[in-house]
Formats: structure tokens, sequence, C-alpha cells
């Protein structure tokens, strides 16, 4: 290793009921991009924090670029030259990529904006490192990527010399993922270190230089990524090998049709309202049925979703669900004809986060708990323990506020709450995005248990192995149409990207 820019020894944490850090050491080089690993809850997130001076530690010491440093606050991380890129970006939509880069740090002439001066650094900076800034666009109307590149040169216009990057592919197609990786390469170059967290864990191998891998709140092992293997990491995340961890699950026989859909098609976008979203998508799904859709980042995947469960509306297009005709024009009706959806953002778009596990469980399903007009408490506690220990929720207890659970566990809660409905169909959107590999394993049991139960399932994912791993038949989309379908037993990760990317199975 290069000499350390960073050491962090001994470092402890508690917060009440809870030790959730212990004796931790993370030694990053310059130069080095450094995996920070370990399952929800391990202490990733409070160790990071402390990092960025958004915590103090109750013991343990920070050393950076050779001296001892206190961090009490966020501004003093980053005029070390710390900066942190959250999974969640920290940008204004209705600003433009210019105003972003430089917000609270504008340049001036006199009492003024120097605008010319902030488009200069902005052309600048983009010309540097190679990145897609386009400066007058407002945030809003960019892509996820784009955006993503935004806050890397945000945190490069700091004068960063270690870059915290948290899930930065959760939300990138691979080829996108790899324009982030030879970025993150020049940074490496340019004597700039990263400090790189991610759940997916062929990345690690594929652009870390080491790891530190945490259970538990505490140190779990550091390794250089020189003849380690995934099995090799998990088993230091976990304690289990890849293996035990995911047993292949029970084949299962689904049953008639449940609902068909046709010629669905949605133009019109955010950014172009001329756009053809979704062109003459048909599909049939059938009760205990787990159906995979794949598609490139763009192919209409989450805009189906979206159209079935009435967030969107349509152009065109029939839905019919145990042969009957269904109007679906709002997530309303989507629930009164047994549909639910699971949305990629559970954050954003399906939980109440400074709300109480027990509220944001019960809260599709009041209306089974109301007497005279007030909800029965007994029974709402009652409908939560019987689900917590159905998926084996983790929490304190029931008033715990949904904000401060692992990601695994905020994603049972939102399934935990349609289960609650008894839905005859289910889509869930992006079912493991952010969650460890141990919580992923569990969400796939689940996903198989409803389908056991009889739910029909659509399971959308960006990750090629899971839409493998989980479902009986598999869709692929293009350009917002449906490309290709493909049995389980005959699919591979190249067939499916053949479909995804061309329409055709190319000849191996």
């Amino acid at each position: 290793m290069s000499r350390p820019l960073l050491r962090m020894t001994g470092i402890a944490k508690r917060f009440p009921g809870v030790q959730a850090l212990d004796n931790v050491a993370l030694e990053v080089g310059e130069g080095e991009v450094h995996g920070l690993l370990g399952e929800n809850g391990a202490g990733k997130s409070t160790l990071l924090k402390i990092l960025a001076g958004a915590q103090t530690p109750d013991a343990g010491e920070i050393e950076f670029a050779g001296a001892t440093v206190t961090l009490p606050n966020p501004q003093a991380s980053q005029a070390l030259g710390i900066v942190t890129i959250y999974q969640e970006f920290n940008l204004i939509p209705s600003m433009t990529v210019e105003e972003n880069l430089f917000l609270g740090r504008e340049p001036v002439t006199g009492p003024f904006v120097s605008w010319a001066e902030m488009r200069r650094a902005t052309l600048d900076l983009a010309k540097q490192h190679g990145l897609d800034l386009p400066a007058a666009s407002l945030v809003r109307d960019l892509s996820v990527a784009q955006q993503q590149m935004v806050e890397i040169a945000r945190a490069l216009s700091m004068r960063s010399r270690l870059i915290v990057m948290d899930e930065p592919t959760s939300a990138l197609s691979e080829t996108e993922t790899q324009r982030l990786f030879q970025i993150v390469r020049t940074l490496k170059q340019s004597g700039i270190s990263t400090i790189f967290v991610t759940h997916r864990l062929p990345e690690v191998l594929q652009i870390c230089d080491r790891i530190t891998v945490l259970r538990d709140g505490r140190p779990s092992g550091q390794a250089e990524i020189a003849g380690l293997t995934i099995d090799g990491i998990i088993k230091m995340m976990v304690g289990r090998s890849a293996a035990e961890l995911f047993k292949p699950l029970p084949l299962r026989s689904p049953g008639s049709t449940v609902m068909e859909v046709k010629g669905l098609s949605r133009h019109g976008a955010v950014t172009d309202p001329r756009a053809v979203v979704l062109q003459d998508v048909s599909l049939a799904l059938r009760r205990g049925e787990i159906l995979g859709i794949a598609g490139l980042v763009g192919s209409g995947r989450t805009e189906l979703a979206r159209c079935l469960f009435g967030a969107d509306p349509r152009t065109a297009g029939t839905v019919t669900v145990d042969g009957k005709p269904v109007s679906i024009n709002s997530p309303r009706d989507a629930i009164a004809a047994g549909i639910g959806l699971v949305p990629e953002d559970r954050k954003q778009q399906a939980l109440f986060l400074d709300l109480a596990v027990r509220e944001n469980l019960s809260i599709t399903a009041l209306g089974k708990l109301l007497r005279l007009g007030f909800v029965r408490a007994d029974a709402e506690r009652a409908l939560m323990e019987q689900y917590r220990a159905a998926l084996n929720i983790r929490m304190a207890n029931g008033e715990q506020k949904v904000k401060n659970l692992s990601g695994g566990n905020q994603q049972k809660v939102v399934l935990a709450r349609w289960l609650a409905l008894e839905p005859r169909i289910l889509i869930v959107d992006e079912p493991t995005r952010g969650i460890d590999v141990g919580a992923k394993a569990e969400v796939h049991q689940l996903l198989h248990d409803m389908a056991m139960q009889g739910i029909a399932i659509i399971a959308i994912s960006s990750e090629l192995p899971e839409v493998l791993a989980i479902s009986d038949r598999i869709i692929t989309m293009h350009g917002g149409r449906i490309s290709g379908e493909i049995g389980r037993d005959e699919a591979t990760e190249q067939k499916l990207m053949s479909l995804m990317t061309t329409g055709e199975i190319k000849a191996a």
C-alpha cells in the first residue's frame, strides 16, 4: 500500500441500546481505491458519518495526511478534502448543473455572481476529468448517471483528496458503471483516494485495491484484492459461504392466467412529451409464477410497472385480471383490482421515513383495522407482530422509526404492507437494490414463499444473476418494447443480454 492518507484507529460509537462501532480501524493509502464492505447494520454508515463530520466518535483517533485531526462538523471534514457522495444525491433539481456545482461557493465580481466565471470553471472541470457536464441544463432533466457525474464534479471542485462513494452504481447500467470505474481510475492516477461502498461484490474485485470488512460493528478483516474471491468476501461479511447463503429454491408449478396485458402503450415523458415510452407491450402472468423482466436502463421496465399500477397514464392497451377487464387509472384502481407495487426507490416512493414501523406496515390495511371509524390499536399491533415474525423483520420494537432500520428490513416492511392486503398480483421493482447479500437471500426466499401461496409476481431487476435466480420465465425489454421471452431452464446471462440489446439470441 502507498503511504497512508487516512488512518482511523480504535473508533467506537454507541447509541441508546446499540453498540454501533467497537474498536474499528480503517486505513486508506494515497491514490488507493479502498472497499468498505459489510451487511446492512454492520456499522459502515456510522463510520462514514464520523469521517464526514456528521457524528463524533465516543473513542478512537483519526489521522489525515500525517496529522491527528478532529472532525466536529462536515465543514471541517470538507476543509481537509474529505467529500462524501451519498446514494441519495444532494442536488437541487430546479437549479442548473453549474449552479449545483458551486452552490454556496459561487465566484463573484464585487457583490455579483460571475456567471461567466462559473461557466468557465464548470467547463474546465469537465475537460480536466473527462466528465459529461451539460453546464446549463437543469439537474431534473439529467439521467441518474449524469447526476452522479455532477456529484463527482462537485467533489472535485472542492479540491478533494479523499472521495467517499456510497453505493455509486446502484442505479447505473453496466455501460454507465464502466464509465464510472474509468473516472475512479483517472482519480487514482491523480493521487486522489476513494472509499468505495457497494453490495455488488463483483465490482469490488474489479475496481478496489484493498477492502475492509465490518460485521456487527466490529472489524471482520482487511485484505488485498489479489487472490480474493466473491465467496471469500461473503464469508468475511456474514460468516457463511455463498453456497450456504443462496440455496437453490424449489421449482414452482404456476397455475392459470391471472393477468393479461394486450397492446399497452404510453407516449410522453417528463423530458419529451413526444417520446414513445412503451409500445405495444403484451404479456400474460400466471398464478404462483414469478415473471422476471430484464432490460437496460431506459428500456421501459419501470415505466411498465408504473403503468400497470396506475401511477402513470397509458395511451393504449387493455388489462384483464382473472379474465375480467379492469380500468386502472390510479393506484387506488390497481389496489382494488388486487395489484400491489414495491417501487424501486423505497425511501422516496414507499416508506414514510419519520413514522414508526407499525404505522408503515399497517397503513394500507387500515380498512381492516377500523371500528367505528377508529383504528383498533390491539389489531394493529397484532398485524405488525404477525408479519414481524413471518418475515423476520429485525427491529427494536414497532415504535422504532422505519428510517432507522437497515435497507433489507425496510424492504421487508414494504413487502409486509402488501402481504397484509392479500394481493393477487405483486410487482416488485429492483427488490434487492441497496441491500446486502444476506438480506438478498432472505428477500429471494420471501418472493418464492409468496409465489407458493399463489401470488403472481412480476420481478424487475437490473441484476441478471438475480433475474435468473428467482424467475420462472423471463421477458426482456428494449426501447419500450418486449424484445424476447425465455424460460428459466434455457436462460443465461449471455442470452438475456443479446435479447436486451438486439432482440435476438446470438450464436455462441
